[in-house]
């Protein structure tokens, strides 16, 4: 399909085949089969992919500490879960492992000395109420 202008189509003429003078300054060899091309040369992408690999690995200090504030969030909940359940009088398991879960979290470095020490002394208080239920 042919395109005449903005708004025109049409359909497209089907050219007519070329004829070839065989007395043309141009020939072509029939002996000549054409012959396979070499392998192609690999391109280099290990190094654009390392390159990625180390950027996902570096991380950004307001994300790495944003990360720390939600762990540590997470482990005053907890916290408030098992000082809510024992007021009640009924401690539950679930909430314990849950308390169990967020210690590994409050490991990590937030790059903070302050919100590391606070992270720090969470992470005191959650050990205790564990070794007080018994639970490693």
């Amino acid at each position: 399909m042919r395109v005449y202008g903005p708004s025109g189509t049409g359909l497209a003429a089907v050219p007519s085949p070329v004829r070839r003078a065989a007395n043309g300054p141009f020939t072509l060899s029939e002996a000549g089969a054409p012959q396979a091309q070499s392998a192609t040369v690999a391109l280099r992408t290990v190094g654009g992919i390392d390159a990625l690999i180390a950027l996902q690995g570096v991380e950004d200090p307001v994300e790495r500490r944003r990360r720390a504030v939600k762990h540590g969030r997470r482990a005053l909940d907890a916290l408030d879960e098992l000082k809510l359940s024992l007021l009640a009088g009924s401690i539950d398991r679930a909430t314990m492992l849950r308390l169990k879960s967020v210690t590994g979290d409050l490991k990590d470095s937030s790059g903070d000395d302050k919100l590391d020490q606070v992270l720090a002394e969470i992470d005191l208080r959650v050990e205790v109420e564990l070794a007080k239920a018994e639970i490693s």
